[in-house]
């Protein structure tokens, strides 16, 4: 059994070097290596039911975000070796496997959640997307985000793009950007909503930990963005299951344009709700007037490379329009639309 995690922990540093993180990917590296099932909390992780990588339960991300945690809460060992201090292999892994052991309830506690990673900087498309669709449907909006974890790109409107966003913009995001930004066109937005499974609640401590817990340590300018969201108060997501919620929001709203988007949460839904979810999107999109506009964005892992595919559907006329591709993370954008 020890194979598998010792698998996904490959893949996950892989992953995370892939996506900038070299503190992740060595971490990762070194746990694949040198965990051994020789406690209770390692042979949970080694027993694992499923896929452990992150295809199916991502149980090298929750060791991580547990062991970060504790680094953020002011673990004085582990801190001493984290990210900005520089250690050694030997070190860190001393620092790692001390807290396995001392901190085993808590470790435990923390992964029996799946991760959560609200990444305000996929956001980036959410902006030119906007301006694109305000342009050509010059109509207050409305917002239905699917998987939106904490709320933060529910917000989107108030974040700025180069010359996309309000002057007093929340936060400045900077993504390595190819092809023409969109024109700025006025946004107004009239209601916004946001479902997850488990969202968090920023306003509680211990929900607000999970959430920073899973920006990866050597990535400072992540939690900087995070935490001025976090400040800007978002509107905090309902609990429910996204296919069964989003037949709440489908009734025709006259003289809105109702957008709709998710970002890398679609593709985590099994097939047949995919469909289910599709259907009900489409089937609101056949009652769409030049009144009522309909947009479905989608920002997710389409099979294809590099990154996201990012596609927009718009009724009325169901158009399909490529708009480009992403990084996971949203730290590049090659915008074709």
């Amino acid at each position: 059994m020890t194979a598998r995690l010792r698998a996904a922990l490959r893949q996950q540093a892989d992953a995370c070097a892939a996506l900038g993180s070299p503190f992740m990917a060595r971490l990762c590296t070194l746990l694949g290596e040198r965990l051994t099932d020789d406690t209770p909390l390692t042979r949970r992780l080694f027993d694992w039911p499923g896929e452990l990588g992150p295809a199916g339960a991502s149980v090298p991300l929750r060791l991580a975000g547990a062991l970060h945690a504790l680094v953020l809460q002011g673990h004085a060992d582990l801190a001493a070796v984290y990210p900005p201090h520089p250690s050694s292999d030997a070190a860190l892994w001393q620092a790692v496997r001390a807290a396995l052991a001392r901190e085993a309830a808590f470790i435990e506690g923390f992964v029996q959640n799946a991760p959560q990673t609200n990444e305000v900087r996929r956001a980036a498309v959410l902006i030119a997307a906007g301006h694109w669709l305000a342009a050509r449907h010059p109509l207050p909006m409305v917002f239905t985000e699917l998987g939106a974890s904490a709320g933060l790109n529910l917000m989107w409107d108030r974040f700025a793009l180069g010359p996309l966003g309000p002057a007093d913009a929340v936060l400045r995001l900077t993504p390595d950007w190819q092809g023409a930004l969109p024109a700025p066109a006025p946004l107004r937005v009239r209601a916004r909503a946001g479902v997850d499974l488990n969202p968090i609640d920023v306003t509680d401590p211990a929900q607000r930990l999970r959430l920073l817990a899973y920006l990866w340590p050597d990535q400072p300018h992540r939690r900087t963005l995070t935490e001025a969201a976090i400040a800007a108060g978002p509107p905090q997501p309902e609990r429910a299951d996204a296919v069964d919620w989003l037949a709440s929001r489908l009734a025709p709203r006259p003289g809105t344009l109702h957008l709709i988007w998710s970002t890398v949460a679609w593709q985590y839904l099994p097939a047949a709700r995919q469909r289910e979810g599709a259907a009900r999107i489409e089937a609101a999109g056949a009652r769409a007037y030049a009144d009522t506009p309909l947009a479905w964005l989608r920002y997710e892992a389409d099979g294809d490379g590099p990154g996201a595919g990012l596609l927009l559907r718009l009724w009325p006329g169901d158009r399909t329009i490529a708009l480009g591709r992403a990084d996971f993370h949203g730290r590049w954008v090659r915008w074709t639309a």
